[in-house]
């Protein structure tokens, strides 16, 4: 039994049992979560692994493509001979045709938050994809980034693919790498 004072002086007793404590109300998370996406497996497990965290702490996920139009040589393994021969034989993706293959990743994106009741929001970057997924995170508060351990390039062999490696070296929040 405790002792209090009342306002006219005189002494109650308060029965520790009678009082009840209400846990502090947290506010909802704030957290932000990015998940770079490519439609590679690794990508895919990256998205649903933060989808999966994001559902446990009410953070919320921004899921990005970045579009790169590829380059690619069809003159066989002999380098071009002249200006003329390597022009001719240098064909570049089309953006267009590099923006539908990421809206398709994107919609299965949004798929994928569904299946749990989480909204993935989504967005193409444009340009290389460690600067802008790095440059995004640093824009828009991103408190935590997601990516596979290895792309859809199969140009490395390594365990960890060089832009999921560039991204935890210049990334200014934690990075997690997911197989």
């Amino acid at each position: 039994m405790s002792r209090c004072r009342k306002k006219d002086g005189r002494a109650d007793t308060i029965d520790p049992a009678a009082i009840q404590m209400t846990p502090p109300v947290l506010p909802l998370s704030t957290m932000k979560y990015l998940v770079a996406v490519d439609g590679s497996e690794p990508s895919v497990n990256a998205l649903r692994y933060a989808v999966e965290q994001a559902a446990a702490t009410g953070a919320s996920v921004a899921a990005v493509s970045v579009v790169v139009p590829e380059q690619f040589f069809t003159g066989g393994d002999d380098p071009p001979m002249s200006y003329t021969e390597a022009s001719d034989e240098l064909v570049a993706e089309d953006v267009e045709d590099a923006e539908a293959e990421a809206q398709e990743v994107l919609d299965e994106a949004e798929e994928v938050g569904d299946e749990t009741g989480v909204e993935v929001e989504t967005g193409m970057l444009y340009g290389e994809p460690v600067d802008e997924l790095v440059e995004y995170a640093e824009d828009n508060d991103v408190d935590a980034i997601f990516v596979g351990h290895r792309g859809l390039s199969e140009e490395y062999e390594g365990l960890v693919g060089s832009t999921a490696k560039d991204i935890v070296g210049r990334a200014s929040v934690p990075v997690t790498v997911v197989k």
